[in-house]
């Protein structure tokens, strides 16, 4: 088995396990043998640029392991990945910051797939300085990453009055998120062992009940009061660029009026 083909195969085998398919389920979705499937998946045979393409999509892998394959392979990229100041994503770019400045005061987040901080509004930067003043005091050209803000002593986790009540849920997601970007991995440990040390081994299990609410609220305490949140995700529909594909915009929504009155006063 040469290095290019141990590559590749290690990359189809990571991307139909975080999908949880057979190799049998995903022979049939593509109508290839299940032997082709096992051989290409041991480096024993090369799939074509066509079938390569087709069982990616069929994995609904993000484009930046679409085009980490595509390269194993020896094939061309299928997909772009301009930087997000870049003239040809400019339209999409504005979209973003409108869609930011819309939700003023409430605030408002666009995150990449590593999870930096790229824009925030004005209600994100009240909350942020809020929760984190030391934050402000960061260099102007600073990457400001959410997961190492989660996981910070002095951060976002500091202030969660509930996180007994949101941590399994989040360490969830975050490990969904990481078992298609494997450089996750250690941030998204290190969080687990923040929530064993704050609130014990069992919070890094699930633990839903019967009586929970139809949407996740993380509640914050601040020098103006408990703040109250949750959030929706805005993301590009059909992108054909690799950096469009990974931003998600964050919406914070106040969950309560208090939160609401505050945010309007200060935000």
């Amino acid at each position: 088995m040469n290095i290019l083909n141990n590559s590749l195969a290690i990359t189809l085998q990571q991307a139909r396990k975080a999908r949880r398919f057979s190799q049998l389920e995903l022979s049939l979705r593509l109508n290839v043998s299940q032997r082709h499937i096992s051989f290409v998946e041991s480096g024993r045979a090369k799939p074509s640029r066509e079938l390569l393409i087709a069982w990616l999509q069929e994995l609904d892998s993000p484009l930046i392991v679409c085009n980490a394959a595509m390269l194993q392979a020896g094939y061309a990229p299928a997909y772009s990945a301009a930087p997000l100041n870049d003239p040809a994503l400019a339209i999409a770019n504005d979209a973003l910051l409108r869609l930011l400045h819309a939700h003023d005061p409430m605030p408002a987040f666009v995150i990449d797939a590593q999870w930096n901080l790229l824009h925030f509004n004005r209600g994100g930067q009240w909350l942020t300085s809020t929760l984190m003043p030391w934050a402000t005091h960061l260099p102007a050209n600073s990457t400001i990453n959410m997961l190492d803000m989660l996981i910070h002593p002095e951060g976002l986790t500091k202030h969660m009055i509930n996180l007994h009540e949101v941590g399994s849920t989040i360490l969830a997601h975050l490990r969904d998120n990481a078992a298609v970007q494997p450089m996750l991995i250690p941030k998204v440990e290190a969080f687990a062992l923040l929530l064993r040390q704050r609130i014990g081994q069992h919070t890094t299990r699930g633990n839903w009940s019967a009586n929970s609410a139809p949407v996740m609220t993380t509640r914050f305490a601040t020098p103006y009061g408990e703040l109250a949140f949750f959030s929706m995700f805005t993301t590009f529909g059909t992108p054909q660029d690799i950096t469009l594909a990974s931003l998600r915009l964050e919406h914070m929504f106040a969950a309560d009026e208090t939160t609401r009155t505050i945010l309007h006063s200060y935000g």
